[in-house]
């Protein structure tokens, strides 16, 4: 199942079976997927945990019930599949601050977890993106193999580098950070070059003790947009069309101009990928570039 099809079925299936006794492992089974993979993909998707999630789904949908009639709370707790009336008072006290017993006394407006909807935006052919994110990325140093790209063959050229790299010259490289993290740089080279410099790379410690024919750089500290990419194929197969339907998706932000921050050319992004999210079915990608805040005039 494509992941655009796979987050919006288990989404539907959460508000289907909201009074039901189920979790993750539920919805897994039901999808032919491990747990483990469902949720991690879940978590990078969405941000927050598939069991979180389905707790504060059924403590939204409790609501009506609480507010709108005299049902005993241990009915309700019931109804929603809670298994005792005590486990649904403390997870209601956790999400809300306060017992479902002093909501009916006080009547406190509280702030609910409502439906995700995934839009035609996030999808893609084979694959499902996520974003804009504003977020702080603190300075770090990478050491990889720096390749000169045309911009016409970027597409095409910079997936073959990156797997070049990893096969054959990260292990010469020392003081790894993350030996599951790959990172792609790219910096342009000029307003009037038709090129790009591309760095497909590994995160270090330091720059020192630079392998002979591999390139050190550093990626100073800023605030930046980030994107979320799953896609059904292994990394190894983001070609030409893939990386188009990705770049068109954050074209899209880009010329945005009801946006309230500016793009400085773009002229430094990068994308990581964490090998090890790679489940045998589905791949997971993110894409960071330098941002700033519109001056109001």
């Amino acid at each position: 199942m494509r992941p655009y099809d796979l987050l919006e079925n288990v989404l539907t299936e959460i508000e289907k079976r909201i009074k039901e006794d189920f979790n993750a492992d539920i919805l897994a089974e039901l999808f032919s997927l491990s747990s483990v993979h469902l949720q991690r993909l879940f978590k990078f998707a969405f941000k927050q945990t598939l069991g979180s999630y389905i707790r504060s789904r059924k403590l939204a949908a409790s609501l009506e019930d609480l507010i709108k009639t005299d049902f005993n709370v241990v009915d309700i707790a019931l109804e929603y599949g809670f298994q005792y009336e005590q486990s649904y008072i403390r997870t209601f006290k956790r999400e809300f601050g306060l017992t479902p017993g002093d909501l009916r006394k006080t009547g406190k407006i509280i702030k609910i977890t409502p439906p995700i909807h995934l839009f035609d935006t996030n999808k893609l052919t084979e694959g499902v993106i996520f974003g804009p994110d504003i977020v702080i990325v603190p300075q770090f140093h990478v050491i990889g193999k720096r390749q000169k790209i045309p911009f016409r063959d970027a597409l095409t050229l910079a997936p073959t580098a990156a797997k070049q790299f990893w096969e054959n010259d990260m292990p010469s490289v020392k003081n790894i950070v993350n030996p599951s993290v790959y990172i792609g740089l790219t910096r342009l080279a000029g307003e009037e070059a038709d090129y790009s410099w591309y760095l497909p790379s590994i995160q270090v410690k330091s720059l020192r003790n630079i392998p002979q024919g591999l390139y050190g750089d550093t990626f100073d500290s800023s605030l930046c947009v980030k994107f979320r990419y799953i896609g059904q194929h292994h990394y190894y197969d983001i070609n030409q069309d893939r990386a188009k339907g990705m770049y068109d998706a954050i074209g899209r932000f880009i010329n945005n101009e009801s946006e309230k921050y500016n793009w400085p050319l773009c002229s430094v992004y990068f994308e990581r990928v964490d090998e090890n999210a790679y489940d045998g079915t589905f791949c997971q990608m993110e894409w960071f570039t330098p941002i700033s805040e519109k001056i109001e005039k």
